[in-house]
């Protein structure tokens, strides 16, 4: 046994002196590259390997002839497991090259397109994570453009409604200076219109600002979907009354919803006034609520004579338009394109969704909302 011991305590002596002598020569190649470090580590193991051979040869007092056997062995053996280390240490070196030229290109228009095989598990997941980012910085360059592009035409909008009511407003304000004026009252009347009109919009985008931001603030309350209904058909009859539009009842169900009742009465006021602007005279806008799979569903359908589906898409974004029939006129009856990016973010902070397709003669805008029952607490805001 004690034989036993001293063969091992020489053999780690051995071990340890050729390790000790090696770790320079290993730490000064940690920033090398992983072919020369592999190689490094395995050269290092043969050393130690030798040196602990040799050491216990030498104690066992061996013939020369073997002695010079067991050198042979060892001398084998570290050359197979350097050479072996030397082509793995290079295969995984070919793969990291590889995968960084791959990887070079995540964010460009083409796509991250990744190594077909890479040499170990750590490499591919790499890999995998390269293309998911990819993907995601993909998606966001689309959701950036789109936004660019909406922004842009807001911009242009907003300008151009703006333009309108200032001149007509500068134009009224300069004949009543120069006394050219006959119907003074009349001129008064119609530049408070304008200004009403003016001030409409900069609500409007004020409140676009507070919900794009996530500064939204909802104080919600049980209320029933046919008191919501009921006042914003109330807000909208006179428009209707004034363009020769009906409203008629769809069929709306008293749902209990826990809702921000002045914001959704604002959400269904501005469905109801883009469906009465864009339905032609002795049309008709219906409005409905219904309950569906858990969510209460609340409807208004115009007869706008549809919306090119090619447009669907962009119904809700900000400052989209549309057709002649959605487009802002000159008497004011047209809006700026916020109305819907305004209901599309007002039910999403109800944890809802907005939708529209074509039905009938017109559209169906939809709102889907948690019913009262089914809502554990407030959303975040």
């Amino acid at each position: 046994m004690t034989d036993f011991l001293v063969i091992v305590a020489l053999a780690a002596l051995g071990a340890a002196l050729a390790g000790l002598l090696a770790a320079p020569a290993v730490r000064a190649l940690r920033r090398r590259s992983v072919a020369l470090s592999l190689f490094a580590v395995a050269a290092l193991a043969v050393a130690a390997m030798a040196a602990g051979t040799v050491a216990v040869a030498q104690a066992m007092f061996l013939s020369g002839h073997d002695l010079g056997v067991v050198m042979a062995v060892v001398a084998v053996s570290g050359v197979v497991s350097l050479a072996a280390a030397l082509l793995f240490g290079r295969r995984i070196a070919a793969g990291s090259r590889e995968l960084a030229r791959s990887a070079r290109t995540v964010g460009s228009e083409g796509g991250f397109v990744a190594p077909a095989e890479p040499p170990t598990a750590e490499l591919a997941a790499l890999s995998q994570a390269l293309e998911e980012t990819s993907g995601r910085l993909a998606e966001a360059r689309e959701r950036e453009r789109a936004l660019d592009a909406s922004r842009r035409e807001l911009i242009a909008g907003i300008s151009h409604d703006l333009r309108t009511p200032l001149a007509g407003l500068r134009a009224m304000a300069e004949a009543l200076e120069d006394g050219v004026a006959e119907d003074t009252a009349r001129y008064h009347a119609r530049m408070r219109i304008e200004v009403d009109r003016l001030a409409a919009m900069v609500d409007d985008l004020f409140e676009l600002s507070r919900i794009q931001a996530g500064a939204l603030a909802l104080t919600l309350s049980r209320v029933s979907v046919y008191d919501l209904v009921d006042e914003a058909l109330a807000g909208a009859g006179p428009l209707a009354r004034a363009s020769g539009v009906r409203l008629v009842d769809g069929g709306v169900v008293p749902l209990p919803v826990r809702v921000d009742a002045q914001q959704m009465t604002r959400v269904l006021g501005n469905l109801l006034v883009n469906a009465i602007r864009a339905t032609p005279a002795d049309g008709t806008v219906a409005v409905s609520a219904r309950h569906a799979e858990g969510r209460v569903v609340l409807a208004v359908e115009d007869g706008c004579g549809g919306i090119p589906p090619e447009d669907l898409p962009r119904v809700f974004d900000t400052g989209w338009r549309g057709g002649a029939a959605r487009t802002p006129r000159a008497d004011g009856k047209g809006g700026a394109g916020l109305g819907l990016a305004i209901v599309r973010g007002i039910v999403e902070a109800h944890e809802g969704r907005a939708t529209v397709r074509n039905a009938g003669a017109g559209c169906r805008f939809e709102v889907e909302l948690p019913a009262a029952e089914a809502q554990a607490g407030p959303p975040p805001v």
